[in-house]
C-alpha cells in the first residue's frame, strides 16, 4: 500500500508560518524575520548584468571561485589559513543546515540543539534520521546555555552540537569567556560544532564573538546573505570551515541536494561584498533605533519583561498571564491586526514568550505596540480560553 514516509508525517508546518498565513493583508507584520530593505543596487545591477552576459548555466557545486575567495578573506582575521577551498556556496543558510545534517547524522545518532531555536533545526535532524536533543536557553540566563545542561544530554551517540549567536529567536549573544566554555564542551566530547552566525553583521553594543579562531579543529560555520544584504528571496549562503575533511564531505553532499547554486546570482553577491561593504552597517543602525523603541515599549507594559537583545532583529519578551499560552496571546494580538510569533513555535522553552521581529519602520512599530499594549492590558487579568488553541 502506498504510504507517506515517517519523516514526512513527523514534521509539521512551523508556528511562524501558521501565524503568517492567518494574517490579514493589512496586518502589521512583526512575525517574519525578513528585513524591510532591498539588496544594494550594486548587487542587483551585477546580477542583471551577469544574466545578460550569459551566466545562466550550471556552475560548479562549490560555487564561483572569486566569491569563495572573497568570503575566505572576510574570516581570515580569525582563521588565517582559509582559502576558497574552505567555502561551499549553498542555496541559503537553510540548505547549509540540511547539508551538514546529512553529513553528520546516521540513524540512532543525536545532535544537541538550542531551545528555543530556529524552527528548522529539529526537523532537519529528523529528516536525516537523527534524534534532536534540546538544551535549554533560559530567560534567567539571558538565553545562553549552561555547561551543566549540556552535560546532561550528551552521550556516546552525540555527534554534533549547534550554537546560534546572535540568536533567532532571542537576539542573545555571548562573551569571549562564554564562547570558550562552549568550545571546550564540544572539544571534550569530540563533537562537530556547527555555528550558525547568519546574524553576525547585526550586532549592537559590542563586537561579534565567533566560534571561528577558537583553536578547535571541528568547527564548521553556516552563513547566509539573506540578513547581511537583505537577500532573503535570493536564497544564497555558504558553509565554511578550515577542516578539509568536512568541506570535502559537504561539497559532495551539496551536489546531491541542489547540484549547484544560481550562477548569475553569485556575481551579484560578489559585487555586494566588494562594492557595498557599508550596507550591513546601515541596516544595523536602523534596526538599532527600532530595538530601543520596541524594548522600551514592551518593558513598560504590566506583566511583560524582556532583555534588550544584543544582536539580530528579534525581541523575545516574557509574559506573566496565568493560564494563557503563547499561542493564545499571539492569536489575541492577531485579532487586532498585529502579527507576532508565539514563543512555543521555537521550542518548549519558548512557552511564556512572544517573538517580535522589528523589521518595519519606527512609525509602524509604535502603532503595533499601541495595539499590543491594549490587548495585553485586556487579557492580563482575564481568564484564559477554556480550551487552549492548538498549533
Amino acid at each position: 500500500m502506498a504510504e507517506f514516509s515517517e519523516r514526512a508525517k513527523a514534521i509539521q508546518p512551523t508556528g511562524v508560518r501558521k501565524m503568517f498565513d492567518m494574517a490579514g493583508k493589512d496586518s502589521i507584520q512583526l512575525g517574519l524575520g525578513e528585513p524591510d530593505f532591498q539588496p544594494p543596487d550594486t548587487a542587483i545591477e551585477a546580477f542583471y548584468q551577469a544574466m545578460k552576459d550569459g551566466h545562466n548555466k550550471y556552475t560548479t557545486t562549490a560555487g564561483l571561485v572569486e566569491l569563495r575567495a572573497e568570503i575566505a578573506s572576510l574570516w581570515a582575521h580569525l582563521e588565517p589559513s582559509l582559502t576558497e577551498d574552505d567555502v561551499c556556496i549553498t542555496m541559503s543558510g537553510t540548505n547549509a543546515l540540511l547539508t551538514l545534517s546529512l553529513c553528520f547524522l546516521n540513524q540512532g545518532d543525536n545532535i544537541l540543539l538550542p531551545d528555543p531555536c530556529f524552527p528548522l533545526y529539529g526537523p532537519h535532524a529528523t529528516i536525516t534520521g537523527g534524534e534532536p536533543r534540546f538544551y535549554p536557553c533560559t530567560f534567567e540566563n539571558e538565553f545562553v546555555p549552561t555547561i551543566g545542561s549540556l552535560e546532561e544530554l550528551v552521550d556516546e551517540n552525540t555527534k554534533a552540537i549547534i550554537y546560534n549567536f546572535p540568536s533567532n529567536p532571542t537576539g542573545a549573544t555571548i562573551t569571549i569567556e562564554q564562547r570558550d566554555e562552549l568550545l571546550d564542551f564540544a572539544r571534550r566530547h569530540d563533537l562537530w560544532l556547527i555555528t550558525d552566525e547568519v546574524y553576525d553583521r547585526i550586532i549592537y553594543d559590542h563586537p561579534h564573538v565567533s566560534f571561528l579562531g577558537g583553536g578547535y579543529d571541528k568547527v564548521v560555520m553556516i552563513q547566509s546573505f539573506s540578513k547581511t544584504f537583505a537577500m532573503t528571496g535570493w536564497r544564497i549562503g555558504y558553509i565554511l570551515s578550515a577542516n578539509n575533511e568536512i568541506m570535502t564531505q559537504a561539497k559532495k553532499m551539496q551536489y546531491y541536494v541542489t547540484a549547484c547554486s544560481t550562477d548569475a546570482m553569485q556575481y551579484g553577491v560578489l559585487a555586494a561584498l566588494q562594492k557595498s561593504a557599508y550596507y550591513p552597517t546601515e541596516m544595523r543602525d536602523a534596526f538599532w533605533q527600532r530595538r530601543d523603541l520596541i524594548c522600551q515599549r514592551l518593558n513598560a507594559m504590566p506583566g511583560v519583561s524582556c532583555h534588550v537583545p544584543e544582536g539580530a532583529f528579534y525581541v523575545f519578551p516574557k509574559f506573566d498571564f496565568p493560564g494563557w499560552s503563547s499561542v493564545d496571546v499571539a492569536l489575541e494580538i492577531l485579532k487586532e491586526g498585529v502579527v507576532c510569533s508565539p514563543g512555543s513555535a521555537f521550542g518548549k522553552s519558548g512557552e511564556g514568550h512572544l517573538r517580535f521581529a522589528y523589521t518595519i519602520g519606527m512609525e509602524k512599530i509604535g502603532a503595533a505596540m499601541d495595539i499590543v499594549e491594549s490587548v495585553l492590558a485586556r487579557i492580563k487579568d482575564s481568564p484564559p480560553p477554556e480550551q487552549a488553541a492548538e498549533f
